[in-house]
């Protein structure tokens, strides 16, 4: 087997069950694999987990989304370890509940700035490196609380319009250097951040999230609702009559 991988993919938060997911599918096609996130033994297990699996180097970076400080190094590193052309999944994010959100300043500044304000700072440090190899894909998980503030969890669905809004600049900027950016507005997935919610409809299992990832990492619009269900769905909660809107328990 060649020692030369045409690919790289760098898996910003792997500890979701989401980018579990696309990791194994990225593996599985060949690709070099960068886990980077903040839990070391974590990191390892799915490190030897996925080159046992798929025999593809796979290789772990500390990476802390709020730690803005150390994105340009951290960058740098994984640069320096890609083999082929690089590629960025993200599924960087935290969503407490409103009502606690409103008690907890801290909490609330944490979210902020993880959902956006960190997603934005590790992006920009891999942008120059993105536009000179000419080519390549940065696919972030954003949701669909973005298109419309519902009084559950309107500071999480700020967060992720914001993100969304963001990437849709990057994307055209990336554009002319050939890299693509897909923004995928996520509904209801079935992973630790939604266990505490009853089984709700249309929720998707992180597999079949990734493999509707994976098959718009070449093709596809730049903005994407995985599962395609919830175009339809958020096209009507849009819709409704804001002094409707404002009494449903939403």
């Amino acid at each position: 087997m060649s020692t030369h991988f045409l690919r790289t993919w760098l898996i910003l938060g792997p500890s979701s069950a989401t980018a579990r997911a696309f990791a194994h599918r990225a593996a599985a096609s060949g690709a070099r694999i960068i886990l980077a996130g903040r839990d070391d033994e974590d990191l390892q297990a799915q490190a030897s987990d996925l080159a046992l699996r798929h025999g593809v180097p796979t290789l772990v970076q500390r990476f802390d989304a709020l730690d803005l400080g150390t994105h340009d190094i951290f960058a740098t590193h994984c640069i320096a370890q890609t083999d082929g052309q690089l590629n960025i999944f993200a599924a960087v994010g935290m969503m407490p509940e409103q009502s606690v959100l409103d008690r907890d300043r801290t909490l609330l500044r944490r979210t902020v700035e993880t959902n956006f304000t960190g997603l934005v700072s590790v992006l920009t440090a891999f942008t120059a490196a993105l536009e000179s190899q000419r080519g390549g894909t940065v696919m972030v998980i954003g949701s669909v609380a973005g298109d419309r503030g519902r009084p559950r969890n309107y500071l999480y669905g700020a967060t992720k319009a914001a993100l969304h809004t963001w990437l849709q600049g990057y994307a055209a900027r990336l554009s002319r250097s050939g890299v693509r950016v897909v923004s995928l507005k996520a509904g209801v997935i079935d992973t630790a951040m939604t266990w505490a919610l009853p089984k709700l409809p249309f929720m998707a299992r992180p597999e079949a999230f990734a493999n509707a990832a994976w098959a718009l990492v070449e093709a596809g619009p730049g903005t994407a609702y995985v599962p395609r269900i919830w175009r339809l769905v958020m096209l009507v909660i849009r819709a409704v009559p804001t002094p409707i809107f404002n009494r449903l328990d939403l």
